[in-house]
């Protein structure tokens, strides 16, 4: 993986998203994204909007996320909104609209680490696609989760297992070990 050339994705970390399964979640990023930041590296924020007539609205009877407080990033990520790099609004599943797309190549970022919501679902979605244009993936399987609860939350990693391969799924204390200390080098 090159730190170098990586940015870390935020997922769909929004009030909508949250519930039992996924509470953890938000105090655990906000300390991932903060060392991240520390660390010279951009942080890049999703945020998912379910517009009217959507293929969720249409096909899956959801209406669920359409206006705020439900589209709103969560509050303790909220600090990280005005100095992310990006925050990308996407109508479905993956985070690679023609914006995110564009963003990406000409950051000329080769490496993207995820972490979010869903598991299973969005978080899955986007890695796979940045897999298949040829980035360099990494999940970090303890800061996702599903709000559908931990079985398919793992049901989502065996998925990304399979598609992205093993080396994509890794913890939060496996990334940080690869970056630099302030004023140092990775594994410092």
């Amino acid at each position: 993986m090159n730190v170098d050339g990586a940015a870390l994705v935020v997922v769909d970390v929004q009030n909508g998203f949250i519930n039992q399964h996924t509470e953890h979640l938000p105090p655990a990023i906000a300390a991932l994204a903060g060392r991240w930041r520390a660390a010279g590296r951009p942080v890049v924020l999703t945020r998912y909007l379910n517009h009217p007539g959507s293929p969720f609205e249409r096909h899956l009877d959801w209406t669920r996320l359409r206006s705020a407080p439900e589209t709103d990033i969560v509050s303790a990520l909220a600090p990280l909104v005005p100095d992310a790099h990006a925050v990308i609004d996407k109508p479905g599943y993956t985070c690679f609209t023609p914006a995110a797309d564009a963003l990406i190549t000409a950051a000329g970022w080769t490496d993207l680490v995820f972490c979010g919501i869903a598991t299973d679902s969005c978080v899955l979605k986007s890695a796979v696609d940045a897999f298949e244009r040829g980035h360099t993936v990494r999940v970090l399987t303890d800061a996702c989760a599903s709000d559908a609860g931990p079985a398919v939350h793992a049901a989502g990693l065996v998925v990304a297992h399979r598609l992205i391969g093993a080396t994509g799924l890794i913890t939060t204390p496996d990334l940080l070990a690869r970056l630099p200390e302030p004023g140092g080098h990775p594994g410092d």
